[in-house]
């Protein structure tokens, strides 16, 4: 396989400097307000994003080292796979985010309901759609059951260390 490399095109400020302590989602504390910062050179495809409530934002977990393929997540006492997670430690450091859009400055986004780290770099941003982003009949997984402890669940050090 050829090599994927991104270039970022915007850097998030954010209230929290270091993983412990974070809203494990960014729905889960939508109190947190911070910013997009877009590169100026791309400003021009913020063109009417003004108009949408909410944004995904897709972002490299860049403090992030090595991955496991199996972890306890946040919400759970029992390990599952990567891939049925949202854990940092992933073959593929990407991030996801589903934040609030408050407003639009030029070339920075002024949000609320973040979760990622100050300084993150942002690959991508694109809009959330309920007609798209909603499929009807959709299932949670082993979230089912954990759902209401996702408002008052907070970071802790299982992805903070270095594990192989």
């Amino acid at each position: 396989m050829d090599d994927i490399c991104y270039t970022p095109i915007a850097v998030v400020e954010s209230p929290f400097t270091r993983l412990v302590n974070m809203p494990i989602q960014s729905l889960a504390d939508n109190m947190e307000k911070g910013k997009i910062i877009v590169d100026p050179k791309y400003a021009e495809g913020l063109k009417d994003i003004e108009k949408f409530s909410h944004l995904y934002i897709l972002y490299h977990f860049h403090l992030s080292q090595g991955y496991n393929l199996t972890t306890k997540p946040f919400l759970d006492d029992n390990e599952h796979g990567i891939f049925s997670i949202r854990g940092p430690r992933r073959p593929n450091s990407i991030g996801l985010s589903i934040v609030k859009l408050e407003k639009r400055v030029e070339n920075v986004l002024y949000i609320s309901g973040i979760d990622m780290v100050d300084a993150t770099p942002v690959l991508d941003i694109k809009p959330y759609i309920p007609a798209f982003d909603t499929p009807e009949n959709a299932s949670s997984g082993w979230m089912n059951h954990n759902k209401k402890k996702v408002g008052h669940t907070r970071s802790d050090e299982r992805f903070v260390k270095n594990r192989k």
